[in-house]
């Protein structure tokens, strides 16, 4: 049985299908969405050899023609020369207006082939088969696509919604529990952002969710997914509430940048170290209190994230460096940090005034 969340945008409306053995029933729900009868899967080298097969088997059934683009892994694909590669690809391939992209893959897939798919012809519609845990419950809901440039994680881009998202969490299982930590960091960041009982729940359930037992997951997942919905709904083009959803973002991708996007530093364990270093300036600020942070904390490293800036992949990192890249963060303004903070677990609010010097001194006691 699979769960079915909407999400309702007027004429850009779409369902995300949520369950268990969904791989052999894509072929069934995708081809309504493929008019020409054509199909070109975007996937990469890791994908194409666990999952490939499957999903060629499910499309053939449903009497869809495929071509397949099975691009390197990684974030490094996600780039200006990625993008135009895959655009030449798809183009040399002779897709067509009413062909159907497929995004088949984590977050690097999806970002790119969504991306593609909308510039593709002036745009081609595209549908989401998410495959990491990260993937299901984040990016592959809420049509951001985007690259990534030398000055900033996913500074180009734009919104192109997908069609339907098909989220298999039997896929999930051949994932490392590494992957799957990285995947959590953006669950339990639903429950920091505005939903306390869900946290409590996270802070009971993280090992359950990690070890892919299947009902702490679908609950998980369904959650997230859910969530992000209704955030998107009332705020698609990030005007407003939907910046909540970067929460432990900005730091996050000044640590990933900092690397150079060479996949030492996962985006979802960024994202953890993000939210601690959230909740932290949070306390400075007088915003929550210390216990509260420490309760975050707390969680984060029950749940085995590194948080010690100093031991993260990718160290060492450097202050001013760190304090550079945030500066260049889609949500600054005028010159001023955007940060999303919290009085509690629950409780997220968007600062977009904070002092730079809070910000600094915070870094430089991690980094000590």
């Amino acid at each position: 049985m699979s769960q079915i969340i909407p999400v309702q945008l007027g004429a850009r409306a779409y369902e995300a299908h949520l369950g268990a053995g969904l791989m052999a029933r894509a072929g069934e729900l995708i081809a309504p969405f493929a008019p020409s009868g054509r199909v070109f899967v975007v996937t990469d080298k890791t994908v194409a050899k666990l999952h490939g097969a499957a999903l060629m088997r499910s499309l053939g059934a449903a009497g869809l023609r495929t071509a397949t683009v099975i691009l390197q892994p990684g974030e490094g694909s996600k780039s200006f020369r990625g993008l135009e590669k895959l655009c030449r690809q798809l183009l040399q391939a002779d897709i067509h207006r009413n062909d159907l992209v497929v995004a088949f893959g984590g977050g690097v897939i999806g970002d790119l082939a969504g991306l593609a798919a909308a510039l593709v012809k002036r745009g081609v519609a595209f549908v989401q088969i998410p495959t990491t845990l990260l993937a299901q419950v984040d990016s592959s809901v809420g049509g951001k696509t985007a690259i990534d440039t030398p000055e900033g994680k996913n500074l180009v881009g734009l919104i192109h919604q997908p069609r339907l998202v098909i989220a298999d969490i039997d896929a999930l299982r051949t994932l490392s529990v590494r992957e799957r930590r990285a995947g959590y960091a953006e669950i339990v960041k639903v429950g920091l952002i505005g939903d306390a009982p869900f946290f409590r729940w996270c802070e009971g359930s993280v090992a359950a969710v990690l070890a892919c037992e299947e009902e702490p997951l679908l609950n998980a997942v369904q959650t997230a997914i859910a969530f992000k919905a209704r955030i998107v709904e009332a705020d698609e083009r990030e005007e407003g509430e939907r910046a909540l959803l970067n929460f432990g973002h900005t730091f996050a991708h000044a640590l990933e940048a900092h690397n150079g996007y060479d996949g030492a530093l996962l985006h979802g364990e960024a994202v953890a170290a993000g939210m601690a270093l959230a909740f932290k300036l949070s306390a400075a600020l007088g915003y929550c209190s210390e216990a509260e942070e420490r309760r975050v904390r707390a969680h984060l490293l029950e749940a085995g994230f590194t948080l010690d800036l100093r031991e993260l992949p990718g160290a060492p990192y450097n202050m001013h460096d760190l304090m550079a890249l945030m500066s260049k963060d889609k949500k600054a303004e005028a010159g001023k940090l955007t940060f999303i903070l919290a009085r509690a677990p629950g409780r997220a609010f968007i600062e977009k005034d904070v002092p730079a010097d809070v910000v600094a001194e915070i870094l430089q006691s991690e980094l000590k």
